[in-house]
């Protein structure tokens, strides 16, 4: 049993290599155990955003009821032949991860089959809440290892965090989702006419909620505040691109952090982690 969970775990590790770049290498800076549990959130939390943006071809309600079924029999049985499933149950098992986290989850995705367009905060909200905050806050039982108090602590940060990685990343794909998933998940604004005014107020709220989350940042244990840290210099770096980009160019084309940039900020993390700078 021990090569096949070691072999899981490094199934969703290679989904994560593949998938994002980003956060690929700030959670390589991780100590070995917990590197590997948010390899396997993040594994289990792809697949299932796949399901629903890119499997057009096949009943993506089939297989998202198929996949959340397997892995309650996964958690229920403690194993799974399914490796993305299997390692994320040992997880759930060891980080005593609620379900609660996992069905607001798998509410957003089900949100992403059945509604193309969000016409109140709320709703978009909502969305946020399960696609992204209950992402960060399976992250938050991972790096505060079943101390509750310190757990409790920290949700508001982990929240705010997940909120503004996804807002981010609604800005970077406006494009994909507007044309190509026929999505909107930004309420109130026209992007018919969407104008620097608009994108500014967007970036606004945005940075607001990275300055929320960077109070939870300097408090987090150990290695996972050098790994998380690293994810909001990325993140806030595409912020600012996407806020250096003319309206149209954001709604055309999507922006990204080259790799040597990415590198940089890794160094600068480094740095600011050595010194205790933060």
């Amino acid at each position: 049993m021990q090569l096949y969970d070691r072999t899981t775990f490094e199934s969703s590790r290679l989904i994560a290599r593949n998938y994002s770049t980003s956060f690929f290498f700030s959670s390589n800076l991780l100590k070995k155990e917990d590197k590997e549990a948010i390899f396997a959130i993040y594994g289990f939390v792809r697949v299932a955003d796949e399901i629903v943006d890119t499997f057009h071809q096949y009943n993506k309600q089939e297989l998202l009821n198929e996949f959340e079924d397997q892995l309650k029999r996964a958690i229920s049985q403690g194993i799974s032949t399914n490796p993305v499933l299997h390692s994320f149950q040992l997880t759930i098992r060891r980080y005593n991860i609620p379900y609660s986290l996992i069905e607001a989850f798998m509410h957003s995705m089900r949100l992403d089959l059945e509604k193309t367009v969000y016409t109140s905060r709320e709703e978009t909200e909502e969305y946020v809440h399960g696609s992204a905050n209950v992402v960060g806050l399976m992250c938050l039982k991972v790096f505060t290892n079943n101390n509750e108090s310190e757990y409790n602590r920290l949700k508001m940060p982990a929240m705010k965090l997940g909120s503004a990685f996804q807002k981010v990343n609604f800005l970077r794909d406006l494009n994909a989702d507007i044309t190509g998933l026929n999505r909107i998940y930004f309420s109130n604004y026209d992007f018919e006419r969407f104008d620097e005014q608009a994108k500014n107020a967007l970036v606004k709220e945005i940075r607001d909620e990275f300055d929320e989350a960077y109070q939870g940042i300097r408090q987090l244990p150990g290695r996972s505040k050098l790994a998380v840290l690293t994810a909001y210099y990325y993140y806030m770096q595409l912020l600012k691109r996407i806020e250096l980009t003319p309206p149209q160019q954001v709604m055309s084309a999507r922006i990204s952090v080259p790799n040597s940039m990415k590198f940089i900020l890794l160094i600068k993390a480094m740095f600011v982690y050595k010194l205790k700078l933060i």
